[in-house]
């Protein structure tokens, strides 16, 4: 979007009051006639904006763009820039051709609609109107080998910043938040790297915002539910994203200075099978015990008949 209409927007989204067109014209060194082109096609391109005879420019309804999105953001890397797409096949895809082409660190993705978006396992991530699908850019220095640790601290995040719309929320290992049984976010963590260094990491994810009108996809396997019906009343997808996007920027600061320790607390504290029964499908066959620990490389380690076994991926289940 052009600069000077993201201006104005975050402008009037920043405000409850009329701002004027004399102040936005003088802060932006233009004409009130130019203000008011850049208005007009703000309008055009569906932003609800009302004038208010002798008061000014008001927003009467939620505009999702990087200008009203980056007011809300409080983190140091986490958004430093933003892109908000109508349409890509990957947000997680386009995140990683924009570092190949050497993006910087906090660069964000969001898109209105995924013609490929993809989960775990090489399945379909369907992207419905006004959900968040969204992938972030990290250059962490790392070995490899730790990168799945930021796939757990993603899902810390997100638990911590959906908590106030869905109090039961719970991670499931190893990438899906459910609430009561069903799920409404997941979770697909990329990275590019050589061995002992780490050039990029994409943390892509998707949350269920609202339901479809038209009901679930048929090919939607698992119980599935969306934040607006479980709190019954619509949720802003600004505050939302505002709200994970910091909380992302919280968590990454917290573990890039101390370290994986309150990040695996914090996962262990929230996941739905500590210490239960779960049966966990490694792509062979199901393996049942108890969910034990989770170690320092993601596993899951599992309290069997036959001692531990360490679960590196697969679908689990509680019993």
């Amino acid at each position: 979007m052009n600069k000077t209409r993201e201006y104005i927007l975050s402008r009037l989204s920043a405000s409850h009051e009329p701002v004027s067109g004399d102040l936005l014209a003088a802060e932006l060194s233009l004409s009130r006639a130019g203000v008011w082109k850049h208005i007009q096609t703000l309008r055009r391109q569906g932003a609800d904006i009302c004038a208010r005879s002798g008061q000014g420019y008001m927003l009467n309804s939620e505009v999702f763009s990087a200008g009203t999105l980056k007011p809300l953001l409080t983190g140091q890397v986490v958004g430093r820039c933003i892109d908000v797409l109508d349409e890509i096949d990957s947000t997680n895809r386009e995140a990683m051709r924009k570092a190949e082409q050497g993006a910087g660190e906090g660069l964000v993705i969001f898109a209105e609609r995924q013609s490929a978006g993809r989960g775990r396992l090489g399945r379909t991530w369907h992207t419905l109107p006004n959900s968040l699908a969204c992938s972030i850019l990290l250059r962490p220095q790392l070995p490899p080998e730790n990168v799945p640790q930021l796939s757990l601290l993603t899902a810390v995040a997100l638990h911590e910043a959906l908590a106030d719309f869905a109090p039961d929320l719970r991670i499931k290992w190893p990438n899906d938040l459910l609430f009561r049984g069903a799920k409404v976010a997941g979770i697909l963590t990329e990275m590019r790297a050589e061995p002992g260094c780490v050039h990029a990491v994409v943390l892509g994810f998707g949350i269920n915002l609202f339901a479809p009108t038209d009901g679930w996809p048929a090919d939607i396997s698992q119980p599935v539910t969306d934040l607006a019906s479980i709190c019954e009343q619509p949720v802003s997808r600004l505050e939302l994203a505002a709200r994970v996007l910091n909380a992302v920027d919280h968590w990454y600061q917290k573990y890039m200075q101390e370290g994986f320790s309150a990040v695996h607390t914090a996962w262990w504290r929230a996941h739905a099978a500590s210490g239960q029964a779960v049966r966990v499908h490694d792509g062979k066959a199901y393996i049942e015990g108890i969910a034990s620990a989770l170690d320092l490389d993601g596993a899951m380690l599992l309290q069997t008949s036959q001692g531990t076994k360490r679960i590196i991926a697969g679908d689990l289940e509680l019993i």
